[in-house]
């Protein structure tokens, strides 16, 4: 099922220092190739079809900066500046910047942005686009999703001739993932004028001009059908020419699709997937690289007067057994998580077993939930009531909160499920309208800093009734914020430090409650269509909900049929 940009995996064990340490200046050392790889050239033809589950039809809403939207125009359309693979050690793949080098400090980046682009509508693609885009998020928070401007120190871009510079307050490196990744590039001349002007953060973009590989041929409620832009800027590509997206509001028929080849690229958990998927026939495919954490995300709003109780979480976290809600709610495809929030094997120099152990967390303790939970007023006899927000459609994640609701009952909690089409969770999620939100963080990165960024760092959070772009639960903590804020200058061994510190007040905190590990869910059928991310050949994250790692996949994709 589509996991909103939910991402990370398997990743070498220097990762890090290469990506986010800093005494020195860098430049970008990869030459200025597409991001075909070395396979090819091929011809055109054949059409992809997507199957995973949305929860909900298609509101044919293409903003690019609302999280709720951009999952269908982030890379096919709008594009990043550099693609970095996480799956792939970090490579580098330049997009619409061929270069970048950083100054001695740290604190400034000048990209050089590519010549020779054009919009879909037939306007050139200019470094004023890039820093128009920029600068957009500065005047309007809401659009600025990773704090760039308010929690990364940004200020100021400007574009002069080919080269757009960013200059920081602070060392900036670490942040170079969501700089040049994870932002898509917009068009000036249709983002500065009208409603798109007005109002950049409620604007639906019905009809988006992009500089990607694919144009938006037509959507309904039913599909999304994306075909090959004939000007694109990588010559010849893509090969497929066109992506079917249809919208499965439940698991079921989404995984028959894939099951007997109708779809060729999966996205979500299959059950028994050996024999319902693998058995069915030798092209059907699965990779499924582990991600961030899923879990629950207790409101600490003081006017959620139960879940902002430290001893109510403590509860909750002590009474789950994350194994059998890894079995049982996943099928055993996914890995029990921790309280740490460190993904394990992912991270494992990150993660602190010993703060763990001493914490009372590793195992499920009923008989000290049931005490933390009577301290905060509540019993069997008196049970506290709560709700859990989680998306309509996603049965894994409705199994794995049956085995919670379960799990919590004896300790005098009783847990109301209540499952919601996707854009209504994600509206009362952002706005903070929840008691406990059943959810996956939403972007990844080289080390757990990232995740825990993003769960734990204040400003990326908003009032109640306000959209986050992130830390939905509304965690505040000094604390917190000034270690993710010295991660930009620590060096490998401190930046460790800085991890285990910071899991060091998941555990005493509780801001969020992981159950498991996520995966990249990903199946792939090769009947047809070659060119396929492996473990061999992990070029990018392999889900087709992964942003912008979808572009990636497209542009190595091709149908054998059309070879002939």
């Amino acid at each position: 099922m589509m996991r909103s940009k939910s991402l990370i995996v398997v990743l070498a064990a220097g990762l890090v220092l290469s990506a986010c340490s800093g005494k020195s200046s860098t430049s970008t050392t990869s030459t200025d190739q597409n991001a075909s790889g070395t396979d090819g050239p091929h011809k055109p033809g054949g059409t992809v079809t997507i199957a995973n589950t949305t929860g909900q039809t298609w509101p044919c809403q293409f903003n690019p900066f609302n999280p709720a939207q951009n999952q269908q125009v982030l890379g096919l359309l709008y594009e990043p500046l550099v693609h970095v693979s996480v799956v792939g050690n970090s490579k580098e793949t330049p997009m619409l910047a061929t270069g970048y080098k950083w100054s001695d400090d740290l604190k400034s980046i000048v990209f050089t942005i590519r010549d020779g682009v054009k919009w879909s509508d037939g306007q050139a693609f200019s470094a004023d686009d890039v820093a128009y885009t920029f600068n957009l998020m500065k005047a309007h928070p809401a659009l600025d999703l990773f704090a760039l401007w308010s929690g990364a120190g940004l200020t100021g871009v400007t574009a002069s001739g080919n080269q757009v510079t960013m200059t920081f307050d602070k060392p900036a490196k670490p942040y170079f993932y969501n700089v040049a990744d994870q932002v898509g590039i917009v068009p000036k001349h249709i983002f500065s004028a009208g409603e798109a002007a007005a109002h950049p953060d409620t604007w639906t973009n019905p009809k988006p001009i992009g500089t990607g590989p694919y144009l938006l041929s037509t959507c309904g409620p039913n599909n999304i059908e994306y075909t090959a832009n004939p000007t694109f800027w990588q010559a010849g590509k893509p090969w497929i020419q066109k992506i079917e997206y249809p919208a499965y509001l439940d698991n079921a028929p989404a995984n028959n699709d894939l099951a007997s080849g109708k779809a060729q690229w999966g996205g979500q958990f299959i059950p028994n997937i050996k024999a319902f998927y693998l058995a069915k026939s030798p092209d059907n495919h699965t990779w499924s690289p582990p991600l961030l954490n899923v879990g629950l995300f207790p409101n600490l709003d003081p006017s959620h007067a139960a879940t902002s109780k430290l001893a109510v979480r403590q509860a909750i976290a002590a009474a789950l057994d994350r194994n059998q809600i890894a079995q049982i709610g996943e099928g055993g495809q996914q890995p029990a998580a921790n309280q740490t929030g460190v993904v394990t094997p992912t991270f494992q120099k990150y993660f602190d077993q010993a703060a763990l152990t001493a914490s009372g967390y590793e195992k499920p303790d009923p008989a000290k939930a049931t005490s933390l939970l009577a301290s905060a007023g509540y019993s069997p006899a008196n049970p506290l009531k709560l709700t859990v927000i989680t998306i309509t459609g996603y049965t894994d994640w409705d199994a794995s909160l049956a085995v919670v609701k379960q799990q919590l009952q004896p300790i005098g909690i009783d847990l109301t499920v209540d499952d919601l089409a996707q854009q209504t969770f994600l509206n009362k999620l952002y706005t903070g309208d929840f008691d406990l939100a059943y959810y996956s963080e939403q972007n990844s990165g080289p080390s757990p800093y990232y995740e825990l960024r993003q769960v734990m760092y204040s400003k990326n959070s908003a009032p109640i009734g306000k959209n986050a772009s992130s830390n939905f639960e509304r965690y505040n903590s000094p604390e917190a914020d000034k270690l993710l804020d010295e991660y930009a200058t620590a060096d490998d061994a401190g930046q460790v430090s800085i991890v285990k510190q910071l899991s060091a007040l998941m555990l005493k905190d509780i801001p969020m409650i992981p159950t498991t590990g996520s995966v990249d869910w990903f199946q792939y059928n090769t009947a047809d269509i070659l060119g396929w991310p492996t473990p061999d050949n992990p070029y990018a994250e392999p889900s087709p909900y992964k942003v912008p790692d979808n572009e990636q996949v497209m542009l190595h994709l091709y149908s054998k049929a059309a070879q002939k």
